[in-house]
C-alpha cells in the first residue's frame, strides 16, 4: 500500500495538470458499443445502483468505497478515489485517471465505472472474454462486497418451464466447475432457495450432502442443482469471508413463502408449517391453515431454512402463537432500538415444537427465540446462524435487487443474538438413531434429562456450543430426525411439559 501511495502522490501534480476536466459524457448513445460491450446500457445500470444506494445508510461509508472495490476484480488492480480524482493503477503503472464527478452526478459516476472496466479488460484476459451480463454481475457483486461484506446483487430470471408444462425445480444457482472440480457460483436468481440462503456470485461449493463436488459426476451435480423433484441439500460454501455450511431445498424458483402439511391423528392432528421466508404472505398462509385446523394436537414450526427482512411480517407470524408480547428489537445505524410487538391476540394455544438449524437467520432467529422467551414452544435442532441482521433490499431498473445487511436484530428482551445465535434445548445431531432417540426420551420421562440451557448463559462461547451440537451433513437425514423427534414430543404430553418447563 505504501508503494501505491508513493506512485499516486509522486506524480499527482502531473496527473492533475494533464487530466482533462470532467466535461460532458464519456459515452454517447450513437456509439453504444465499445470493445464489444454496450457501454451506454452498462453505465446506466451502474448509475441506477449508485442512486439507489444513496437512499440508504452505508454504515458511514462513501461512494469512494464502492468505486475502489472494483480493484477486487484482479489482484494487480488498485484504485484510489479522492475528492478530486479517480485513478486506476495496474501493478506499478497508472492506466486510467479521471476527474471525480460532481456530488450525486450518478450518470457520471456510472460512466467512470464503465470506463474503469474497459481499462481493466485491456489487462485481464478473463474480463476480456466475459460478456456484458457476466461483467455486470461481477462488478456489481464487487461493489456490494466493498460497501458491506454481506452485501449482494441478485439478478432476476423467470422460472424455466419445460415443453410438457412442468416447472423445472432448482436451487437457483448458475455456475461452472473450476480447475479443482469445485462448483463456482456465477449468479443467483432472485427469490430462489439459494438467494434465501445468502449464496453470492464468486462463492465455491465444495461439498453437497457430505460428498465432495469434485467426486460428483457432471450428471449427478446437474440433478442436484435442478430437476423435477424437490429435496433438501446440505452445501459447504467457500466464500471470501470463510467457509459456511448452508441448507437449500430444491424447489421451483417461485417458491412458496410457507408450505403446510397436515398429519391426521386421533387427537386433532399435527400441523407441520415449513417457513421458507418470513413474509406477510407466509403469515397469511399460516393464519389460513390455523383457521382451517382449529383443534390441533400440536404444531411443528420448521424454521430450518427460514430468513427474512420484514420485522412487521415476523410480528404477524409469531403473534399467531404468542400474542401481544415483544418479538424482537430492530437496531438501525445511529438510531434507537425499535421494539416489535404483534398487534393481535394469539389464534391457537396448541403445543408447538420449533425446529431450527444453522440456516435459521435474520428475523427467523428472533421468532425462534420469542417462542423460547415466552415459554410457548420447545426448540429443537442445531444452533441458528447467528446472523441476526436484516437487509434493505433495493429494486433496480433491470429487475435485480441490491441487498445491504444494515440492520441488526435483538431478542424481545433486548439480548444480542447476532454473531451468537439461538440454541435448541434438544440437539438433533446428538440423537439421530432410533436407539439414541429412545434413550433420550426415556431420560426425559424419568426426569434424568441432563442438559444445559445455553440461551440463559450470556458468557457461553457460541462456537463451543456449535462444536458440541454440529450441523447434520445430509439434508435427508435431518428431515427424518426432525420430524420423528418433533412428533414424539407433541404426542407425549409428559415429554412436552418436561421440555417446555426445563430449568
Amino acid at each position: 500500500m505504501m508503494k501505491i501511495k508513493k506512485i499516486f502522490f509522486g506524480i499527482w501534480i502531473g496527473l492533475f495538470a494533464t487530466g482533462a476536466a470532467f466535461a460532458g459524457n464519456l459515452f454517447f448513445d450513437d456509439e453504444p458499443i465499445q470493445d464489444g460491450l454496450n457501454v451506454v446500457e452498462m453505465s446506466r445500470g451502474f448509475a441506477d445502483i449508485y442512486e439507489k444506494l444513496d437512499g440508504v445508510s452505508w454504515g458511514g461509508k462513501s461512494i469512494n468505497v464502492a468505486i475502489e472495490s472494483l480493484e477486487n476484480l484482479h489482484q494487480n488492480a488498485h484504485i484510489a478515489a479522492t475528492d478530486e480524482r479517480v485513478v486506476l493503477v495496474w501493478g506499478d503503472t497508472i492506466i486510467a485517471n479521471y476527474p471525480r464527478p460532481a456530488a450525486r452526478d450518478w450518470n457520471a459516476f456510472g460512466e467512470i465505472t464503465t470506463a474503469l472496466v474497459l481499462k481493466l479488460r485491456e489487462h485481464d484476459q478473463n474480463l476480456a472474454m466475459a460478456n456484458d451480463s457476466e461483467i455486470y454481475r461481477a462488478v456489481v457483486d464487487g461493489l456490494m462486497r466493498g460497501i458491506d461484506e454481506s452485501g449482494r446483487y441478485i439478478y432476476s430470471q423467470d422460472a424455466s418451464i419445460t415443453n410438457d408444462g412442468r416447472i423445472l425445480t432448482s436451487v437457483g444457482i448458475e455456475g461452472m466447475r473450476d480447475e479443482r472440480g469445485n462448483f463456482r457460483v456465477l449468479g443467483v436468481y432472485k427469490g430462489s432457495p439459494a438467494d434465501n440462503a445468502g449464496v453470492s456470485a464468486g462463492d465455491l461449493i465444495g461439498e453437497i450432502n457430505g460428498t465432495l463436488v469434485s467426486d460428483l459426476a457432471d450428471s449427478a451435480l446437474a440433478a442436484m442443482m435442478s430437476g423435477f423433484n424437490s429435496g433438501t441439500l446440505k452445501m459447504t460454501l467457500m466464500t471470501p469471508s470463510g467457509t459456511r455450511r448452508i441448507v437449500v431445498r430444491r424447489a421451483t424458483i417461485v417458491i412458496a413463502d410457507a408450505d403446510i402439511v397436515f398429519m391426521d391423528d386421533a387427537n386433532g392432528g399435527i400441523l407441520q408449517i415449513i417457513v421458507n421466508r418470513v413474509s406477510t404472505n407466509a403469515a397469511s398462509i399460516v393464519a389460513e391453515a390455523l383457521s382451517k385446523h382449529k383443534n390441533l394436537s400440536g404444531v411443528i414450526l420448521d424454521l430450518r431454512s427460514a430468513n427474512g427482512d420484514d420485522e412487521r411480517a415476523a410480528a404477524k407470524l409469531a403473534g399467531l402463537f404468542i400474542g401481544p408480547h415483544p418479538i424482537m428489537r430492530v437496531v438501525e445505524t445511529a438510531r434507537d432500538e425499535v421494539e416489535v410487538i404483534p398487534a393481535g391476540e394469539a389464534v391457537t394455544n396448541a403445543p408447538v415444537v420449533v425446529v431450527v438449524s444453522n440456516m435459521t437467520k435474520g428475523t427467523a432467529e428472533a421468532i425462534a427465540n420469542s417462542f423460547y422467551e415466552n415459554g410457548r414452544g420447545v426448540l429443537i435442532g442445531t444452533p441458528t446462524a447467528g446472523v441476526a441482521r436484516i437487509a434493505s433490499r433495493l429494486q433496480l431498473d433491470d429487475g435485480g435487487v441490491l441487498e445491504l445487511m444494515n440492520k441488526s436484530v435483538k431478542t424481545g428482551s433486548g439480548k444480542i443474538i447476532d454473531r451468537r445465535g439461538v440454541f435448541p434445548l434438544v440437539c438433533l445431531s446428538n440423537i439421530r438413531t432410533t436407539s439414541q432417540q429412545s434413550a433420550f426420551f426415556l431420560n426425559v420421562i424419568n426426569n434424568d434429562f441432563r442438559a444445559h440451557d445455553y440461551n440463559r448463559d450470556a458468557n457461553v462461547n457460541a462456537e463451543s456450543v456449535r462444536h458440541g451440537c454440529p450441523t447434520i451433513t445430509s439434508g435427508e437425514d435431518e428431515d427424518m430426525v426432525a420430524l420423528s423427534v418433533a412428533v414424539k414430543i407433541l404426542t407425549d404430553a409428559k415429554v412436552y411439559s418436561r421440555l417446555l418447563n426445563f430449568e
